[in-house]
């Protein structure tokens, strides 16, 4: 009977050892791996909006809506610039020029781990940078509602003017 007792002990560590993954009672532990998954980095932007409208002379401004950037990446330092341009406001063959209108950010909401940074600027056809985020950490967004004010020029011809913003995140 004492010799079967010392098989099956015997046994059982050959299976021990034989079988990774198995706990032993000398090694009571267990290996647990999972994989934190990774996205894009993204903006969303309001489609259109409206100014309102206003005299030859005056300032025609108001905020656009909400802009979000969403950082999924799930980076250790994370960094992303927003830039802005904007085509000259056209009436047909009427135009109001684009440096005729300021950007201005305004405040900046964010989630997850970000620093943001924001820049009032002269809108024109070439893109400008209006809001950074550095050093960020992980997952994070941040949103603002920026205002485009428009300086009407007191030749201007009346009618509906439309220009194109265009906002990016890279």
């Amino acid at each position: 009977m004492r010799t079967r007792s010392l098989s099956v002990a015997a046994a059982a560590v050959i299976l021990a050892l034989v079988q990774p993954g198995i706990a032993t009672a000398d090694d009571p532990s267990t290996t647990v791996t999972f994989t934190v998954t990774t996205g894009a980095l993204s903006m969303s932007v309001p489609a259109s909006a409206s100014l309102g409208s206003g005299a030859p002379g005056t300032t025609i401004s108001a905020p656009i809506g909400p802009c979000t950037v969403t950082d999924d990446r799930a980076l250790l330092s994370a960094s992303w610039t927003v830039t802005a341009a904007e085509t000259d406001f056209a009436n047909g063959s009427l135009t109001i020029p684009a440096t005729s209108a300021t950007y201005s950010p305004g405040t900046v909401t964010t989630t997850g781990t970000i620093t943001v940074t924001t820049t009032n600027v002269t809108l024109s056809n070439s893109a400008q940078t209006v809001v950074t985020g550095s050093a960020g950490v992980g997952d994070n967004t941040a949103s603002w509602d920026p205002t485009v004010a428009v300086d009407v020029p007191a030749s201007a011809v009346g009618g509906a003017y439309t220009g194109t913003l265009t906002q990016s995140v890279a």
